[in-house]
């Protein structure tokens, strides 16, 4: 008795299929669109976003999210604390927000990707919960702030599947750049910077030859004064800001994967290059102005000056790549019509 009205469904869209007009290239083709659809995700139902899933689960879904933050609550404020202290990784409170921006961007062809969620995600989320426990026990804050990049990957395995995970790989990752380095790891990237910057700045003055100078490890000797590249202006404050620059534009800009990475690592040298240059123009201004032109309004407004000039070489390279691979045929079709447009 019940199955009456879907025996009439089933054979009304019989029919319904039947009556198109099998020398029609376009039927065939929407017919079999369609079928490939309905395969692919199990059923013609549109997928749901993660988000829609945890909704689904009602209670249990926001207990979910509830003991998500229970976890992580703590680490997420000292991770915001440290963003709002530390001028080096102040560029962490734009990250998430780029990275959520990147997924919206790509919303609709992740609309698209197969959902099959896979149990192997709560092995993720166990490992990235034992990498939690172990940054507690040895206060690593590094581990502890890795672990969520890791559970947030292992509960989209377990509701979405790897498909998804793949498919949101780049704006997952990019979320690394919010997260501050080891110190062991800070304190080896910033010393060679400081040497590096204070001997590009002295090699350009001695060629100059605008004024005697002396360079004695990270000291710059000028005459009746001595300029010391610190920490602050080792670079690694405009070379986090500027790799994570990089490689957001990269991304949204390039569709070439080569061309990114060589996009990403060139930003290496032209960060170094201009904070070498801001340390020069440092020291010309503190020997012709004085010491207080090291410090204040003209320090900070030097380094916004030369964040500048670092992104205008970037986007300037990223044209002279186009120009290249337009001249010797390497540019892809619709790359051309874009770049054109």
């Amino acid at each position: 008795m019940f199955l009456a009205p879907s025996n009439i469904k089933q054979t009304e869209h019989v029919i319904k299929v039947a009556l198109e007009p099998t020398n029609s290239p376009e039927g065939t083709v929407a017919v079999a669109s369609e079928n490939v659809a309905a395969e692919a995700n199990g059923t013609g139902r549109k997928s749901l976003t993660i988000w829609e899933q945890v909704q689904r689960f009602g209670w249990q879904g926001w207990l979910l999210v509830a003991v998500f933050l229970g976890l992580y609550g703590q680490v997420l404020i000292r991770l915001v604390g440290q963003w709002n202290s530390d001028a080096d990784y102040s560029h962490g409170f734009l990250v998430p927000f780029l990275s959520a921006y990147l997924i919206w961007q790509r919303r609709d062809k992740l609309a698209q990707v197969v959902r099959l969620p896979s149990n192997w995600g709560l092995v993720v989320v166990f490992g990235s919960l034992g990498v939690l426990f172990l940054g507690s026990l040895g206060a690593e804050l590094f581990l502890t702030r890795i672990s969520i990049i890791g559970t947030i990957c292992g509960l989209i395995v377990y509701f979405s599947g790897w498909r998804l995970l793949r498919a949101l790989a780049f704006p997952l990752a990019f979320l690394l750049f919010a997260v501050p380095i080891p110190t062991l790891i800070y304190n080896e990237i910033v010393f060679p910077l400081q040497f590096i910057a204070s001997r590009f700045a002295t090699s350009v003055l001695e060629m100059l030859n605008l004024f005697p100078i002396m360079r004695e490890g990270n000291v710059l000797i000028m005459p009746g004064m001595r300029l010391e590249v610190v920490e602050a202006c080792s670079g690694i404050r405009s070379l986090m800001s500027l790799l994570a620059l990089a490689a957001g534009y990269g991304y949204l800009a390039e569709k070439s994967v080569p061309v990114r990475w060589f996009l990403f690592l060139a930003m290496i040298p032209l960060a170094i290059i201009s904070n070498g240059t801001r340390v020069m123009i440092t020291a010309l201004m503190t020997n012709y102005i004085g010491p207080k032109a090291a410090e204040g309004f003209m320090h900070e407004f030097s380094g916004w000056v030369i964040f500048v000039v670092a992104t205008a070489l970037f986007l300037a390279l990223h044209s002279l790549t186009i120009v290249v691979r337009k001249k010797l045929g390497w540019m892809p079709k619709d790359t051309e019509v874009a770049a054109k447009a």
